[in-house]
């Protein structure tokens, strides 16, 4: 099972989304990593990495939620 999750993440991280909102622009990678933000076209790099710590904490704190679950179900 982990192999196949590792195959899917790879699959994901060659996936991207670009959405444009007004003057904001992000592209993000289907391995929810931000690779492009922008507002009224400037960028900032330690935008990019303050929202990719954000999702990555977010991802994290799902993955310890789910854990809990799965050790209740047991």
């Amino acid at each position: 099972m982990r192999q196949q999750a590792m195959k899917m993440q790879q699959a994901l991280q060659g996936k991207q989304i670009a959405v444009e909102k007004g003057d904001v622009k992000v592209i993000i990678s289907g391995d929810q990593k931000i690779l492009e933000f922008s507002v009224q076209g400037y960028s900032s790099q330690d935008a990019i990495d303050a929202l990719n710590d954000a999702i990555k904490q977010s991802q994290k704190m799902a993955a310890e939620k789910l854990k809990e679950i799965a050790a209740e179900m047991q």
